[in-house]
C-alpha cells in the first residue's frame, strides 16, 4: 500500500508550524517531513511527534542562508568545514527525532567556479556525510531540482544524480526523486521511476503546472502510483506541494489511494 507523509513546510501553512503536527495527524497522516527543524529544539519536536503518534520521515541538512537564495553548500569550494559542521548538527536532530534519512541539497555553484573543483568538492562532501550517517544507520539522499524554479542548481536530472551516486560510491547514499521537479525537467516519470527504483531512497510529489496537489494538473498519479508499487517501493511519498486553496479543502485526492 502506498504510504503518504505530510510535508509540514508546504502544507497546513494556514497554521503556525508547531500546530501543523496535530493537523497532519487529524487528517489521517501517520508521518511527516519538512525542510528544516533547526529553529526549534529537537526535544520539543520529539514531544509533538509522540503526542500525535507521528513518525519523522525526512528533513534536510541545514541551509542557513535559505532566505537569501542559497540552496545548499555541498558543491561550494571553500565551505567544507561548514558543511561538516552542518552534518553534525543534522545528525544531532536526527538521533533525537529517530529520523532514518536526511536530504543534502547540492547547491548552486558560484559564478565562474572551476567545474572540476565544484564536482570534487561535492563528491568529497557527500562521502563525508554518508560515512557519518552510516554510523547511525541513516540514509543520505541527494535531490535533483528543476532549473525553472531554481536556476543554476547543480543537479537537475535523474540520470546525472544516479551517476553522482555511483561516483560517490557509498551504500547509504540514495536518490530523492521528486515527481514535480522531474516532470518539469524530463518527463518519462514511470519509466524513470521503475528503471531507477534500486537507487531511490525517497519520493516526493506535486502536480504540474502550479506545484499543487494531485489532480490539479497534467500528471496521471493513478498510473504513477501503480508503477511505484509494482516496482517494489516500500518507502514514504512526501506530499511536498502548495495547496491550491486551503490544505484540508484539497485533501480529497488522498481518499482513493488510502
Amino acid at each position: 500500500m502506498t504510504k503518504f507523509c505530510a510535508n509540514l513546510t508546504m502544507t497546513f501553512t494556514e497554521f503556525d508550524f508547531l500546530e501543523r503536527f496535530e493537523k497532519a495527524a487529524k487528517n489521517g497522516f501517520d508521518a511527516v517531513e519538512y525542510m528544516f527543524p533547526y529553529d526549534w529544539p529537537a526535544e520539543q519536536l520529539k514531544d509533538l511527534l509522540q503526542q500525535q503518534k507521528l513518525k519523522q520521515v525526512l528533513f534536510n541538512l541545514p541551509v542557513d542562508e535559505w532566505a537569501s537564495g542559497v540552496r545548499g553548500i555541498a558543491c561550494i569550494p571553500g565551505r567544507e568545514q561548514e558543511f561538516q559542521e552542518n552534518v553534525s548538527r543534522a545528525l544531532g536532530y536526527a538521533k533525537v527525532l529517530e529520523c532514518p534519512r536526511l536530504n543534502c541539497l547540492a547547491g548552486i555553484p558560484p559564478e565562474g567556479a572551476d567545474q572540476d573543483q565544484v564536482r570534487a568538492t561535492l563528491v568529497e562532501n557527500l562521502r563525508f556525510a554518508a560515512d557519518a550517517l552510516a554510523k547511525e544507520n541513516i540514509i543520505l539522499l541527494v535531490e535533483a531540482l528543476n532549473s525553472y524554479d531554481v536556476a543554476g542548481f547543480y543537479l537537475v536530472g535523474s540520470q546525472e544524480s544516479v551517476d553522482l551516486i555511483s561516483e560517490v560510491d557509498r551504500p547509504n547514499l540514495k536518490f530523492q526523486y521528486d515527481i514535480y521537479h522531474m516532470q518539469r525537467m524530463e518527463g518519462e516519470l514511470i519509466n524513470t521511476l521503475t528503471g531507477l527504483m534500486g537507487k531511490i531512497g525517497h519520493i516526493q510529489l506535486a502536480d504540474n503546472p502550479g506545484r499543487h496537489e494531485p489532480g490539479t494538473g497534467e500528471i496521471n498519479f493513478t498510473n504513477v502510483f501503480k508503477a511505484i508499487e509494482k516496482a517494489g517501493y516500500e518507502g514514504w511519498i512526501g506530499c511536498e506541494y502548495i495547496p491550491a486553496t486551503e490544505t484540508e479543502a484539497g485533501l480529497g485526492w488522498l481518499a482513493q489511494y488510502r
